[in-house]
């Protein structure tokens, strides 16, 4: 029997690891997505070591041609991505006045424009199968905005919005998309431990019956 294909753009030692882990020790095929190929071949090395399959594929959020580069070998060589875990944000601080354009639009980039830019380069194949799931790193500021966090407020709003859209376009054609809303600081040794997050995830992923999950 054929593997199911996780994918995570945002790999990373937090939550986007600890979703991937959750995943592939459930029985997927992992394959990690982020800019520095050292790390990535590193997290790799640990997987494996934990029994997990994983691949990896370097790729910059800022620039969408490297995802579509990046989507499009994984996809030829291992088909379908069954689940699309979209967690890459521009994690800075700032006040909206501090802002110039170019800066402005990098964040709406990596925390909107990219999830979208990806979700579009799986879903020809998850409507060919009528099977497939978006999952979405969803955050509090994007419900309660911080004026010092005004570009990762704006972008978890934006991120929000957009994943609702998506859902109700895509389930007649059999893709589900869902959003995690992270309430707090993501902290190993908290209730927002990443791995007690990732539990999130996998919980909307199986039961597919509303678009958020607040933890």
């Amino acid at each position: 029997m054929n593997k199911k294909n996780f994918v995570v753009v945002g790999a990373g030692k937090g939550l986007g690891n600890a979703v991937a882990r959750l995943f592939g020790k459930n029985g997927f095929r992992v394959i990690l997505i982020s800019r520095n190929l050292v790390r990535l071949n590193g997290y790799k090395a640990e997987f494996e070591a934990a029994g997990i399959e994983t691949h990896v594929f370097a790729a910059d959020c800022e620039k969408p041609e490297t995802l579509t580069a990046a989507f499009g070998e994984l996809q030829d060589t291992f088909g379908a991505v069954d689940v699309l875990a979209y967690n890459a944000a521009v994690l800075e601080g700032g006040a909206a006045t501090e802002f110039d354009n170019k800066n402005f639009l990098r964040h709406y980039q990596v925390d909107v424009a990219s999830a979208l830019h990806c979700v579009k380069l799986v879903i020809p194949k998850q409507a060919e199968q009528k099977s497939g799931a978006i999952l979405l790193t969803g955050g509090i500021l994007g419900d309660y905005p911080a004026s010092q966090y005004t570009g990762i407020s704006v972008g978890k709003a934006a991120l929000k919005a957009l994943g609702k859209t998506l859902h109700e376009e895509l389930k007649d054609k059999g893709i589900y998309v869902g959003l995690v809303t992270v309430c707090d600081v993501i902290a190993p040794g908290t209730k927002h431990s990443p791995d007690l997050i990732a539990e999130k995830f996998l919980e909307l992923y199986r039961q597919q019956d509303t678009y958020e999950i607040a933890y």
